[in-house]
């Protein structure tokens, strides 16, 4: 196994312990005398450079692998779906808000394999690389919120961005519905092109 996809295997590896990190009570809050939180932002921060890291080495390796296109979103919308379940569940995060952005990402990776099936590779959007951003800043900013840096003000900065997810996000689905549209349904030439005229005349 090349290490790009060791990076993704590692990343699905700390989807579990960052759910225990964030809903288990421990004495104190804290993990060896480091506060809960901290703990559970580090993990989130190490899977979320893990993604950046995995795609960038395999592409400058040329290590790109039937096996890593398959396992690194099945990696990362695991990371997702477990932090922001986490985050309703300690209250940070609306319940609403998380199931617009999970819906989102489900639709779009099932739309994204249908058109590869049809030998079609639909590249990520622009908007929706600044959705993944807005994501990554909520979702840190909402755990380390939830112990004793309320004072930064960090809940106000996840809310925020975890507006400017969910815009983007929806912004993003509507230009994937509309990219997959051309993917599933091809517009059809009302009138021969001057190819078909003249292979027609060659066929009578």
């Amino acid at each position: 196994m090349n290490l790009p996809n060791s990076l993704t295997i590692t990343r699905i590896f700390l989807v579990p312990l960052l759910v225990v990190v964030l809903l288990t009570k421990f004495e104190g809050r804290q993990i060896l005398g480091i506060p809960n939180e901290i703990v559970g932002a580090a993990i989130f921060g190490l899977a979320s450079l893990t993604d950046w890291a995995d795609g960038y080495l395999a592409r400058r390796r040329k290590q790109i692998t039937p096996l890593g296109q398959m396992i690194d979103p099945l990696a990362d919308k695991l990371l997702t779906l477990a932090a922001l379940i986490s985050l309703v569940q300690l209250d940070l995060a609306p319940a609403w808000m998380v199931a617009v952005i999970l819906g989102r990402d489900f639709a779009v990776t099932g739309l994204r394999s249908l058109a590869y099936t049809r030998g079609v590779a639909v590249p990520a959007s622009s908007m929706g690389k600044i959705k993944m951003v807005a994501q990554v800043v909520a979702i840190l900013a909402l755990i380390l919120a939830h112990g004793r840096m309320r004072a930064f003000y960090l809940d106000r900065i996840g809310e925020a961005a975890l507006w400017v997810a969910v815009v983007t996000s929806l912004a993003s689905a509507a230009d994937y519905f509309r990219r997959f549209s051309g993917v599933l349904h091809p517009r059809v030439t009302p009138f021969p092109t001057a190819r078909d005229q003249r292979t027609d005349r060659k066929a009578g």
